[in-house]
């Protein structure tokens, strides 16, 4: 069978046995139904929030409000995504309770991400939203070294460190906009992993994004039971407690394509449950009979992080192993991937410190360095700080979140494949195998694992919103 993946600005071809299984999410398995008004259904969940009062209920003419939104790596832009309707909504409610636009502030929770620019939170928000408030300076991305504007909280009863946004931390009430869909890092975002990741500091993000919790046996497959999930709670609920009051959370299910099919508010604490058990039956998609022996699939330049994720050694790696956390439950212990990818430039003005993150990789043999030391280096090193300040690059930490992830891929493989790299030596010094064509990977890969491979092709696993296959037979998931 001829099947298309994705790559590079486009697609590539290839020939796969007819024996191949092919799964695209939202289409293979269809998608639950989505909301037919999600401004209905968005109002009614502010209108009977879980656990705390009403928005309007929370504040008067004199208070100071902050509303949170995730940057552009999460949920959609269109003019009836979930940012645009609950953020236009919530504004109505502190208008109604008598709270001047001057008084609210608008926070991107790019976290350790990089800054979106001008141009990028106008097509998150709209230009209704944008014109309100970005020209009155009321507007802002969330900065991790920007030390005027962050507060240490201290730690959690684990040990880890809490430092969030001084808007947000002062402000009379928060609201965070966030989305339940499936991710490889904790199971889901919104919830508490919403205010532990988008506004605090580098220090908070290493106490989880590192091998010590992500290479632990709880983290793959992905689920809301891992350490990675338990400290996202505690980080968020100590942000609660040191503020004096909850988060108003305002999280949507989100389906493929990023339409909602609920929306609930609340505390977080409350909203999780209910809104994973909506998202359940779309991410958790019970459908393969058996484990595969090969996975294949292809990453288009531009995706999730960014502009030339797919070129970039680390990210396509990152990208590889985000596909074995997810899939897990489907793919054998020794299971080979073959993923289609340009790869051939690192993009460095946006991935800020990976070309010298990959040398140091490369040259210590495919061994995951030092976090605990080069990581810190890294992270303090000024002209990388500069880079995500000034320049919209993702913060120099963030590049050891990814590597400790793509270490994953190399723990649960028996080979990875990358076809058509432009420079075929990047991929090697990731530890991956590179090949000119699909064909000739799968061709490699058939003399480790014999003819009668079971393989499954997932041609467009990176511009769909992704799903977590389970066998037929698995009940153990899905249980909130």
């Amino acid at each position: 069978m001829l099947v298309e993946l994705e790559y590079g600005d486009g697609t590539v071809s290839a020939e796969l046995p007819d024996s191949t299984d092919v799964f695209v999410a939202g289409e293979t398995v269809p998608d639950p139904p989505f909301l037919s008004d999600p401004w209905a259904a968005t109002r009614e969940a502010m209108d009977h929030p879980l656990g705390m009062p009403t928005i309007r209920d929370s504040v008067g003419p004199g208070s100071r409000v902050t509303i949170v939104f995730p940057d552009r790596v999460k949920g959609g832009e269109t003019p009836t995504s979930h940012r645009r309707i609950a953020m236009k909504l919530a504004l109505d409610d502190l208008a109604a309770a008598g709270v001047p636009d001057e008084n609210i502030m608008l926070i991107c929770s790019n976290g350790l991400h990089a800054k979106n620019t001008p141009d990028q939170i106008r097509s998150i928000l709209g230009d209704e939203l944008y014109d309100r408030f970005a020209p009155v300076g009321r507007i802002v991305n969330h900065d991790s070294e920007d030390y005027d504007h962050l507060v240490d909280l201290g730690t959690t009863r684990h040990g880890d460190p809490v430092l969030i946004n001084s808007y947000v931390f002062e402000s009379d009430l928060a609201i965070l906009i966030g989305h339940t869909m499936g991710n490889p890092y904790g199971g889901y975002s919104g919830g508490y992993k919403h205010s532990a990741t988008g506004i605090s500091h580098w220090k908070s993000i290493a106490s989880h994004h590192v091998p010590k919790v992500m290479h632990r046996p709880d983290f793959v497959p992905v689920s809301t039971h891992s350490r990675m999930r338990h400290q996202f709670d505690e980080i968020g609920q100590r942000m609660e407690e040191a503020m004096g009051r909850p988060f108003f959370c305002i999280d949507a299910v989100l389906d493929s394509r990023a339409r909602q099919m609920a929306v609930f508010a609340g505390i977080a604490s409350e909203i999780e449950p209910p809104s994973w058990a909506v998202a359940d039956p779309r991410t958790y998609v019970k459908w393969a009979t058996e484990p595969y022996d090969i996975l294949i699939f292809g990453l288009p330049k531009s995706f999730q992080y960014g502009d030339g994720m797919g070129t970039n050694p680390i990210m396509v790696l990152q990208a590889v192993s985000a596909q074995i956390v997810r899939h897990k439950r489907v793919l054998k212990d020794n299971c080979i991937v073959i993923a289609a990818a340009e790869l051939g430039e690192f993009n460095e003005g946006l991935f800020t410190g990976q070309t010298e993150l990959y040398a140091r990789y490369s040259a210590s043999g495919h061994t995951l360095p030092d976090v605990a030391e080069l990581g810190v280096s890294f992270a303090e090193n000024e002209d990388y700080i500069r880079n995500y300040r000034d320049n919209f690059g993702f913060h120099p930490f963030h590049a050891f979140s990814m590597i400790s992830s793509a270490e994953i891929a190399h723990r649960h493989t028996t080979a990875i494949y990358v076809a058509g790299a432009k420079v075929p030596g990047l991929a090697r010094g990731m530890g991956m195998r590179s090949r000119a064509t699909v064909e000739e990977c799968l061709a490699d890969a058939l003399r480790i694992t014999g003819p009668n491979a079971r393989i499954l092709a997932m041609p467009l696993a990176f511009k769909r919103s992704a799903v977590h296959l389970c066998l037929t037979s698995d009940d153990t998931v899905g249980l909130h």
